[in-house]
């Protein structure tokens, strides 16, 4: 809302929020689903906060309440996390952590779609466990690809067994990449932007054909299915964000071919035959490929970029607008619609859509202009441009990241003394290993050990909840060729 000039709107959200949202309640919450419209959305609000003309408490941005709302919520995710491998279960109840029932089977990118958010978290509270169980996440699924360097889209978070080993960019996959190349920029660090290097080396030796991506065997690299998914149109998005433009481009244009055959993208096209999969036609105005446009014309300002943002207007216009909002359209090949709008339209699709026509959004600020603010802890540089979207396009200012590092030092070296009293009382000599600061590029610390002391001692993070007792469930259910995890009912 800040992004589209609707600021009385948004400090009407805001201060509704700041009346508190109780997380404390029996329900069963999708980890990955909650972390990027709760927490991410949260953080980006309270980043925004000041900016849209809302009163802001004192040592704001290292506190605030919507700040506050954003850890409660994540909270509510750590038990998911107390896993043997440290990757999460998919779902956690918000009141009684982990059902024992639980699927241990959770796919790659609900694994691998936290760093952004947590570290976040974690910078700005001075909480180090939010983004040290993301990295673990991340390694652990590093950890674990495939002798030719790719990994499925669905692994068992106890045992670390590929479920689903169908390997590609695409569902159950996608923003775990993502992830790696946005959590990379947002802390500047280089271990995570070497392992996508990694798996893109893989992905172009084993998945690229004529610059389309197709789905293949993880550890044979023979292709298992020869389609193209809608949300796979993220990539050439992110590939401009690494400089290669080139590649990107190419691969948007097959894309755009496909949009221009159906005024929309279906949810799977099958290359060889040149058509819609079937009961995959429909199109619920998913955003990533107006995504990558936007991030391209950045990159080029090649006015194909804007004419598919033209075509996109016109299309949603034409074939879904309805009464009361904008329709998913349930077939491509007739525009028959379906009765819903998935949220990601206004998040995402309308947002990116925006920006890409507006070149003097403050999203695109290229740092020549940028807001000193003055916190307890010195002066803060703001909105100096840069700004990282999460996957559910929630911008996080990475200059904020930096505005709390005082902070975070002094409470480790108040601990530190306090440490170095008690060993000193018990006439025993060790010091405390303080966990790396990846915000400068130390990456090279596996976030357990950096969690704890060289005397063998954990940290006791506040609030800590203990391991969860979750018995490895048999997992009922077939896969589909189509690298999705479907119950045996449907």
């Amino acid at each position: 809302l800040q992004i589209l000039g609707n600021v009385s709107e948004f400090q009407r959200v805001v201060s509704v929020l700041q009346e508190g949202v109780d997380f404390n309640i029996d329900v069963n919450a999708s980890v990955f689903e909650t972390n990027i419209r709760v927490v991410g959305g949260l953080l980006s609000a309270h980043l925004l906060s000041k900016k849209a003309g809302v009163e802001v408490e004192v040592g704001w941005p290292c506190s605030g309440p919507l700040l506050r709302m954003a850890e409660e919520a994540a909270r509510k995710l750590l038990p998911a996390f107390q896993t043997p491998t440290g990757m999460p279960y998919g779902t956690v109840n918000l009141l009684h952590g982990v059902n024992p029932g639980e699927t241990p089977v959770t796919c790659t990118a609900g694994i691998g779609t936290f760093i952004v958010e947590f570290a976040t978290l974690s910078h700005l509270t001075g909480d180090p466990v939010f983004e040290d169980v993301a990295r673990k996440a991340l390694k652990a699924l590093w950890k674990n690809r495939s002798d030719i360097g790719l990994v499925g889209n669905h692994i068992d978070v106890i045992t670390a067994k590929w479920v689903a080993q169908d390997a590609g960019i695409g569902a159950g996959v996608d923003s775990y990449f993502e992830y790696l190349v946005k959590g990379a920029i947002l802390l500047q660090d280089k271990e995570l932007m070497s392992m996508f290097l990694e798996y893109n080396k893989a992905i172009k030796n084993y998945t690229k054909f004529d610059d389309w991506y197709l789905w293949v065997q993880m550890y044979k690299g023979t292709v298992s299915m020869p389609v193209f998914q809608s949300l796979e149109a993220y990539w050439p998005g992110l590939q401009s964000l690494i400089g290669d433009v080139d590649n990107a481009m190419r691969t948007f244009l097959n894309y755009y071919t496909v949009w221009k055959q159906f005024g929309g993208l279906p949810e799977f096209y099958n290359i060889p035959q040149g058509y819609t999969v079937d009961k995959r036609e429909g199109y619920p105005l998913r955003p990533e490929l107006i995504e990558s446009a936007m991030y391209l014309y950045r990159a080029t300002r090649d006015p194909t970029l804007l004419e598919l943002g033209r075509d996109a207007v016109e299309s949603i216009e034409k074939i879904s607008k309805v009464d009361c909002g904008f329709a998913t359209i349930k077939d491509l090949r007739d525009h028959r619609l379906d009765n819903r709008m998935e949220s990601f339209f206004l998040a995402e699709t309308v947002k990116y859509l925006y920006l890409l026509f507006d070149p003097d959004n403050f999203i695109h600020n290229d740092g020549s202009v940028f807001d000193v603010v003055i916190t307890p802890y010195g002066e803060c540089v703001l909105n100096a441009g840069g700004y990282v979207f999460n996957t559910e396009a929630h911008p996080i200012d990475p200059a904020a990241l930096h505005c709390c590092r005082k902070r975070k030092e002094e409470q480790w070296e108040v601990e530190d003394l306090m440490r170095e009293f008690y060993s000193l009382k018990k006439s025993k000599k060790f010091t405390l290993k303080r966990a790396s600061d990846h915000g400068e590029g130390e990456s090279g610390k596996d976030p357990e050990d950096a969690s704890s002391e060289k005397g063998g001692e954990k940290r006791n993070y506040k609030n800590s909840h203990s391991l969860l007792s979750c018995p490895s469930q048999s997992f009922n259910s077939k896969l589909a060729v189509l690298g999705q995890v479907f119950l045996d009912n449907t």
